[in-house]
């Protein structure tokens, strides 16, 4: 496993952050600039399950452990999916570990995106949430 943390500071209020990180509109435009197509099923609440994928159907599903709304989300990756379907993970390996952070410093927000992942998809994440980042700050900005 390999822990990534990634930063952005985003000229609007961690309400009005979080708000277009996990709208599903805003979600799919600020996504689309690292994983086109990125889309997600589910609700955004404790102990819920979510799919996030692709348009071929890949993608992971994940378990939303931690909900402490407008301050911190941790999901724990369950499973990777591929255009068949669930493709299970091997239940003795440590689940990936997703957690985005939100402070509020006089209307300025702070995300941070904190990884444990696979070895194996560090290099995509390195090269991609930084454009996700960008695209958020923009859309959060509007």
């Amino acid at each position: 496993m390999k822990d990534l943390q990634f930063h952005a500071t985003i000229n609007a209020p961690k309400q009005n952050v979080w708000d277009t990180m996990l709208d599903r509109e805003t979600y799919k435009e600020w996504t689309g600039a690292a994983w086109p197509g990125s889309d997600y099923e589910g609700t955004w609440k404790k102990d819920t399950e979510i799919r996030f994928g692709g348009p071929d159907g890949s993608g992971m599903l994940a378990k939303v452990t931690e909900f402490e709304l407008y301050d911190t989300i941790t999901l724990q990756h369950n499973a990777v999916l591929d255009k068949g379907g669930v493709v299970a993970m091997d239940l003795n390996a440590t689940p990936g570990i997703e957690q985005y952070v939100f402070a509020e410093n006089n209307g300025v927000t702070e995300l941070t995106i904190n990884l444990r992942i696979d070895e194996e998809w560090a290099e995509m994440f390195e090269n991609d949430w930084p454009i996700a980042l960008a695209k958020l700050k923009e859309v959060a900005e509007r």
